[in-house]
């Protein structure tokens, strides 16, 4: 049987974080066996945003580095730098040409990151979502992992599709739409700063994220600052005095699932551990589960990042597979939309 194709990528925009790991890539490695895998890097997306020229392609190996550190085998997926293929960008701007101008101002990220950069706003983050679909149906990806905060943009993704098909191959559907493949716990992993907003590389803080190369005593360091409430007994669902939801301890949900996740222990054993706890009782315990997991995640980077030659060999043989698919999806596109070929 035939696996299906699964297509995904993370911005090299600095140091992956447990956010990143928990709510994509240790999904990507628990289930990759399960399909034919296409894992990129998606620099272009960087761009969107005010960038330092001097890292980004430094982050960009930094983060495929991190893809093989964290589990992903090439046995079963392709790892490669999304702008080493130019079809990303070709079919972006074909796609554009089929894409609704209100569909993309109607996107809430689009809305959210518009106001922070305000009179700086770039085309590029309104069409963001376009690179984002070319990206997706280049590879005719059968699903794709995302968060909860990315639903959006792959609705859009096929409905990008459905109207190409509609509009330029009824007979003979060019496009595939893929289908979201979102993962229940720990897929939105929340700041130690704010329980009520994601863990991000983009908040000022460093303090608001556990990253995936931080030595341990930063890690010790983060935990021990981070927000927590005055009421002893730590479970997933109390609310704070009984009062309220469980939203009402936004911070000790949070924290009693990075210690689910990063000690691999079920949710009823940590409910149990921890109902009794007080947080000086308990961060050690979450210090320690985290330093231990991320231990061999660490030295395996380590190992990848000093043979520069091993890492370019993956990424060439990365471009390579997944140009030989893009390269056909863009041709069936072109010729879709009536384009003269070469020799003809």
């Amino acid at each position: 049987m035939t696996k299906k194709r699964v297509l995904s990528g993370i911005q090299p925009t600095g140091n992956l974080h447990l956010g990143n790991y928990l709510g994509s890539i240790r999904n990507w490695v628990e289930h990759q066996h399960r399909y034919e895998n296409y894992f990129c890097v998606v620099d272009l997306h960087a761009i969107t945003a005010p960038h330092d020229p001097q890292t980004l392609a430094e982050n960009s190996y930094t983060i495929a580095a991190l893809y093989l550190a964290c589990g992903i085998s090439l046995e079963h997926a392709s790892i490669f730098i999304q702008s080493h293929i130019p079809a990303h960008s070709e079919l972006t701007w074909l796609l554009n040409c089929v894409t609704p101008l209100n569909w993309l101002q109607d996107m809430i990220q689009f809305k959210e990151k518009a106001i922070k950069q305000g009179e700086n706003v770039n085309v590029g983050l309104l069409d963001y979502p376009v690179l984002m679909a070319a990206d997706i149906l280049l590879y005719q990806a059968d699903e794709v992992p995302v968060g909860e905060d990315q639903k959006q943009h792959l609705e859009l993704t096929r409905d990008i599709a459905a109207r190409f098909n509609h509009q330029f191959a009824k007979q003979q559907p060019v496009l595939k739409l893929p289908h979201a493949l979102i993962q229940a716990d720990g897929a939105r992993i929340m700041s130690l700063t704010d329980g009520t907003r994601k863990m991000s590389k983009s908040d000022p803080s460093d303090l608001s994220r556990l990253n995936l190369l931080d030595p341990p005593d930063l890690i010790q360091k983060k935990i021990k600052k981070c927000k927590t409430d005055l009421e002893r007994g730590l479970t997933f669902d109390a609310s704070l005095q009984g009062r309220g939801s469980a939203n009402d301890r936004p911070e000790c949900r949070n924290l009693l699932t990075l210690y689910m996740l990063m000690s691999g222990k079920s949710k009823e054993t940590v409910a149990a551990e921890c109902q009794d706890l007080g947080w000086g009782q308990f961060k050690p315990l979450l210090t320690e589960a985290t330093i231990e997991h991320l231990r061999p995640i660490q030295a395996k980077y380590q190992e990848v990042m000093t043979d520069k030659t091993y890492l370019a060999s993956v990424l060439q043989s990365g471009r390579d597979r997944a140009a030989t698919i893009a390269d056909r999806t863009l041709a069936e596109v072109k010729s879709a939309l009536g384009f003269s070929q070469v020799g003809s």
